[in-house]
């Protein structure tokens, strides 16, 4: 029996998220140790976090750091990431690009107040002018139902994840993206994922002043790295 994957974060989403959604994904089951205070944080980077940087995952024996780290292994070891280097490479900008989309949505809850209302414009202008335009244009020209060789990947997880966050600030951003919605569709019915978006799964809500007010007392707002 393979032993069950050990994260260490904070409670809630930041970059931990795509992890525990790409864990889902394959069906691997994995437990969570949330960093509260100040102290645990200082006693697992003594032990165990080169460069102070969280998430941190421990896997097959070893304690991984970086988000995309992490999330190139657990690709790689469930065959979702490419049959070679071509599709691996592929993966790879679809990956970095939704990456990108998501890290403005991420900062959004840290925002002042009166800076988060012009920054939810930002976040729909982006989504429908920069990267939905791209991945509708993806599947349109290769008419697969992915996005990579027509195999289910890390990309997918990662693009269906950036589209139900921005969709969150915004109900009807896909209503000009037609392969979007089927695609959207398409992967949120594959069982692993249909059951990771039922209430009750590891799933973590979108970030609420008490997140943001963790996040700030542990890391006392001087590694923004660690914690976006």
């Amino acid at each position: 029996m393979c032993e069950k994957v050990k994260l260490y974060y904070f409670n809630g989403r930041g970059k931990m998220e795509s992890i525990r959604w790409l864990l889902a994904a394959v069906g691997a089951e994995f437990e969570e140790v949330f960093l509260e205070t100040r102290e645990q944080y200082e006693a697992l980077s003594d032990k165990a976090l080169p460069f102070c940087q969280v998430p941190m995952a421990e896997i097959d024996g070893m304690k991984l750091v970086y988000n995309k780290a992490i999330l190139q292994y657990i690709a790689g070891k469930h065959n979702l990431y490419g049959k070679d280097l071509k599709e691996r490479a592929l993966i790879e900008i679809y990956a970095e690009g939704t990456n990108g989309l998501m890290e403005i949505i991420m900062s959004y809850p840290f925002l002042p107040p009166e800076e988060k209302e012009t920054h939810i414009d930002v976040i729909v202008e982006k989504a429908k002018k920069e990267y939905f335009p791209f991945y509708e244009k993806v599947l349109r020209d290769h008419g697969e139902n992915f996005l990579v060789g027509n195999q289910f990947s890390l990309a997918d997880v990662q693009l269906l994840e950036a589209i139900l966050m921005v969709e969150e600030h915004s109900p009807d951003v896909l209503s000009d993206f037609p392969k979007l919605q089927d695609f959207k569709e398409g992967i949120s019915d594959i069982p692993t994922i249909k059951s990771f978006l039922q209430p009750g799964s590891q799933r973590k809500p979108p970030p609420d002043d008490k997140y943001v007010e963790s996040v700030k007392s542990v890391m006392h707002m001087y590694n923004k790295i660690a914690f976006n």
